[in-house]
């Protein structure tokens, strides 16, 4: 359930369920955008403000040359990451040390770009700062924003997002079927049961069950999917039960939020014990997860084992609490906001237990970043890429917790609150008898209403997992009558993150965490977060360990301007004298990495050259990384080619190379054959210096290396002046240039790289004059990074690299696998596609081979390269 699912950062998200009306909202929503520079969406939780701004984002997505870039914030708890999260969206991986919201302006200062912020209720002063920054510092930029309640902004215009119209059960109904909350009702339904459709004798009672729903779509769905073992009658009658008990246990809450209440407490009692608690643990992972994931959460050896948790996830997909999403390992799943933020009040009912589960996740996440760094050189960096960016809010929730302790901002959710009123009580329905319809909510109604007016809600009681113990089955009917052990004076007093101070080890699980991901950070383009967590995992352990010495080079490693350099190279001397310090000679090794490299960024290239001289002569030493065993190498041949000996540059590239071979790497090949490209550049080979940088180029798009990007576009500009085409250099070095715009300007200024713009920019200058220059140039800046690598790789004249070999006949596709190729192009995945076009899995997947077998390809990077050529 939910209607779609999170695509690539920063695109919109697909949509998996069809979409129902909402043209007035929508038309409403453009308008105001047409006019407006800040439109909120409002409404109670629910209400499908996330569907109705993707859908308006979709339409009005032509009109923004620069994008329309969708940010997804349920996942985060910490204010900071708000201008980072819209960062990484935008492709922003800012190395500067200077506030994110200033390098978000001048990246975005004269682009027309649509932001789509959604669920911003958790989070509003951040969002509401980063709005006023985005506005009153640019003027292409618009923000379409989704929350329960307003940013508060003067330029703020407000869409009040309703529930569905629902017409009077008992007056004329001929014209029903118009109705959008009827007609979701209607296709919901057919989706459990092949054939239902609205008739006449149904339409009222569907029609009054809709308006018992409030036409809350959420609300809707899930009772809905109930249509599989219940009539629309039978459906009416229990809904209405639910909804006398909680109106008798809540007078100051909302009617909305009643009326979700009474939606997800029946989904939640239709549960069986089980799958009760799973969805209570399952409310801790942040985005999606797949099934690797749950079961390292959920399962903790006593009341759920491993192998219990597919079947009580099968359970929760079924009953549309969990919805199912295509992800790059398989398939993942996903908890609403709505109903997370229901297992979560849940799951703090009982002691230790949200704790437990946090310290399970956080576990998980260590298991999987270490396999992942264990991996890292070697034939799956795509792959690793792709699976860490689709647990990024995972990664950072795990962080969070390690660092500051369960609960926090991640149960915040505005003031409130999800339903306006309290957590599940005591007792699950299968441990409850026939009177459970009749037991008053477990709260006393004199704290609610004492409550701030807002609220309507008290705090869960303590005890509320209780009934989602499988020992709650066998309760027996009396279970209803038992009161919840613990008053709620006690519940109020608890501290809402459960009083979970981390503990010196998860602390320093936290810093494990943020270090072992030095890779992520560094090549796949999280430069600036990196250095949040890293640095605040350093505050938290200052302890002299070992996961403190990586730390610390980390941090060096992650300096990414002139003025962070110096600070970068006294964080790795202190890992290397702390990690000499405790016997560790692979951190010592790995912080002289880092060392050597600040120093050739320095332009000290003779002190650098001695450095990974003696490094490299030293040879690995054990537990090493290999990549970095492979970047003392490229550094050395990099500070060569820079002092002019090619020749031994490229003797030590060759065998950098024949390492990464041996182990099926790219990442580090990527560099090598970058400074294979400087060597042969030094020795003006040019066709060699060309051929290498082009081929660095596709491997380093492959993983999202914006900074090897950036170095590699700078080398191919010098090379294309060189031959002669002046033109495509000034075009590459407008791309370039954009790219650097990203990490650092001034090329952190370095002496070395910024000499060699300059050389290329004069000598294209004066060949093109001003105006061509200017002209090529901005072309360059103008294309996306795709785009620009393929313009490289493409070029005529040049040995073709993907595209079909010159003497192929000309290939044409059918119009259906143009579009396929337009969506290859985009990165969607093959499930992706499937339900972009609404066609079956097996069908997109044959479009696919037949495209490939068409163009003579062997992979997609192949088909996205080409895409780009023909625009």
């Amino acid at each position: 359930m939910g209607g779609s699912a999170p695509r690539r950062a920063g695109h919109l998200p697909v949509e998996t369920t069809s979409f129902v009306d909402r043209r007035g909202e929508q038309a409403a929503g453009r308008e105001l955008l047409s006019r407006a520079r800040l439109v909120t969406l409002t409404g109670p939780g629910g209400v499908g403000k996330t569907r109705l701004a993707a859908r308006i984002a979709a339409r009005a997505e032509r009109t923004f040359p620069d994008g329309v870039r969708f940010v997804h914030l349920a996942g985060l708890r910490e204010p900071e990451l708000v201008p980072l999260a819209v960062a990484d969206a935008l492709g922003l991986h800012d190395h500067s040390a200077g506030p994110p919201a200033d390098a978000l302006v001048a990246h975005v200062r004269d682009r027309k770009v649509l932001l789509v912020l959604d669920n911003c209720e958790h989070l509003l002063r951040a969002c509401a700062r980063l709005a006023a920054a985005l506005l009153r510092g640019t003027t292409g930029v618009r923000i379409l924003a989704t929350s329960r309640h307003r940013l508060g902004l003067t330029e703020e215009n407000l869409l009040d997002v309703r529930p569905l119209p629902v017409p009077d059960p008992d007056g004329d109904l001929s014209a029903a079927d118009g109705y959008p909350a009827l007609a979701l009702f209607a296709d919901r339904a057919a989706a459990v049961v092949p054939g239902f459709a609205l008739t006449a004798g149904n339409r009222a009672a569907v029609a009054r069950l809709c308006r018992r729903l409030d036409g809350l779509p959420l609300a809707i769905e899930l009772a809905a999917v109930r249509m599989r073992v219940l009539g629309v009658e039978q459906l009416l009658e229990r809904l209405d039960d639910r909804y006398r008990l909680l109106t008798s246990g809540s007078p100051a809450a909302l009617p909305r939020h009643r009326t979700l209440r009474a939606a997800v407490d029946w989904s939640h009692e239709l549960c069986t014990a089980r799958e009760q608690l799973v969805w209570a643990r399952l409310s801790v992972p942040a985005g999606g997860f797949d099934l690797e994931t749950a079961e390292a959460v959920c399962a903790d050896g006593d009341l759920v084992h491993g192998a219990d948790v597919l079947d009580a996830i099968a359970g929760l997909v079924d009953k549309s609490v969990l919805s199912r999403e295509p992800g790059p390992d398989g398939v993942r799943y996903r908890l609403l906001d709505t109903l997370r933020h229901y297992g979560l009040e849940t799951l703090r009912g009982t002691e230790g237990e949200e704790l437990a589960t946090r310290r399970r996740h956080r576990d998980w996440m260590l298991r999987r970043a270490t396999a992942c760094e264990q991996a890292w050189f070697g034939p799956g960096q795509r792959e690793i890429v792709a699976r860490l960016r689709a647990d990024q809010d995972n990664l950072r929730a795990a962080l969070d917790f390690s660092l500051r302790g369960a609960g926090g901002a991640a149960a915040a959710s505005g003031p409130d609150g999800v339903f306006g009123v309290g957590a599940p009580g005591a007792a699950s329905v299968m441990a409850a008898g026939p009177g459970a319809a009749a037991r008053p909510a477990c709260r006393s109604t004199a704290s609610a209403t004492s409550a701030d007016p807002r609220e309507g809600v008290t705090p869960p009681p303590a005890d509320a997992l209780a009934g989602l113990r499988l020992a709650g089955t066998l309760a027996g009917p009396g279970a209803a009558a038992r009161p919840a052990s613990g008053s709620t004076a006690s519940a109020t007093s608890a501290d809402p993150r459960e009083g979970a101070t981390p503990t010196p080890a998860d602390t320093l699980a936290g810093l494990r965490l943020a270090g072992t991901l030095w890779f992520y950070w560094h090549a796949c383009g999280a430069p600036r977060e990196g250095r949040y967590w890293v640095e605040r995992a350093l505050e938290a352990n200052p302890e002299p360990t070992s996961e403190r010495a990586r730390g610390l080079w980390v941090a060096g490693l992650l300096a990414g301007c002139p003025e962070d350099l110096t600070r970068g190279l006294r964080r790795a001397e202190e890992a290397r004298e702390l990690a000499r310090g405790l016997g560790d000679a692979a951190e010592a090794a790995h912080a002289a990495y880092v060392i050597g490299v600040i120093r050739l960024f320095a332009d000290d290239l003779c002190a650098a050259l001695a450095h990974f001289e003696a490094g490299v002569a030293r040879g690995p030493v054990p537990g090493q990384h290999l990549s970095l065993v492979g970047l003392d190498q490229v550094e050395l041949a990099c500070a060569l080619g820079f002092l002019g000996h090619a020749d031994r540059a490229v003797e030590v590239c060759e065998k950098t190379l024949r390492l990464c071979e041996e182990h099926g790497e790219e990442w580090v090949r990527s560099y090598a054959l970058r400074m294979l490209a400087l060597a042969h550049t030094v020795k003006q080979d040019w066709p060699r210096a060309e051929r290498y940088a082009r081929e660095a180029l596709r491997l380093k798009l492959a993983v999202n290396d914006l900074i090897g990007l950036a170095l590699t576009m700078d080398l191919t500009a010098r090379i294309a002046t060189e031959r002669s085409a002046h033109e495509r250099a000034a075009v590459l070095l407008g791309g370039a240039d954009r790219a650097w715009a990203a990490v650092d300007q001034g090329r952190w200024g370095s002496e070395a790289l910024n000499s060699l713009r300059r050389d290329t920019e004069s000598r294209a200058g004066r060949v093109l004059g001003s105006t061509a220059f200017t002209a090529a140039y901005d072309r360059g800046a103008a294309l996306t990074l795709p785009e620009l690598v393929g313009h490289a790789l493409q070029e005529p004249g040049l040995p073709d690299v993907t595209p079909p070999a010159p003497d192929r006949p000309q290939v044409r596709l059918t119009p259906r696998e143009a579009q396929v190729a337009e969506l290859v192009a985009e990165g969607l995945a093959n499930q992706q596609i499937a339900d972009r076009l609404v066609i079956a899995r097996r069908t997109a997947e044959g479009h696919v081979e037949r495209i490939l077998n068409k163009l003579g390809f062997n992979t997609r990077t192949q088909i996205a390269t080409w895409v780009t050529a023909q625009r």
